[in-house]
């Protein structure tokens, strides 16, 4: 069971693990010529907002803490805060498509679409 288990949370890390890269790319990486060639930034334009990159990074690291609370909690109440951490994303994502790029559906929508799928169908 446990390992049944622990591949059915397969997703749910790379959700996780995608994350935690958005969070050291606007973090970090935002004002570089690596993070603007991944936002398709000029150099002026992220010297400019940087800092509201940094933040967005932040609520980013909030979704893959929370993924990792639910991870980490197991159970019903380990799926329930998986569930919501994963909607999250998933709104986030859809709004990020709408607002800057379709790109975002793929990167960060789709894998929480699908982790959702996993968790409804077998969790």
């Amino acid at each position: 069971m446990a390992l049944l288990t622990n591949l059915l949370n397969i997703p749910i890390y790379l959700v996780v693990i995608i994350h935690i890269y958005i969070v050291f790319l606007e973090m970090y990486l935002w004002d570089t010529s690596y993070g603007r060639k991944a936002f398709n930034l000029t150099a002026q334009l992220s010297a400019d907002t940087r800092v509201l990159a940094a933040n967005q990074g932040l609520y980013n690291g909030f979704l893959a803490a929370g993924l990792i609370w639910g991870l980490y909690e197991g159970g019903v109440m380990g799926t329930k805060i998986e569930l919501f951490f994963l909607s999250c994303v998933l709104v986030a994502g859809v709004f990020g498509a709408c607002t800057s790029t379709i790109k975002t559906l793929y990167i960060q929508t789709a894998p929480a679409v699908v982790a959702m799928g996993v968790l409804l169908v077998w969790g």
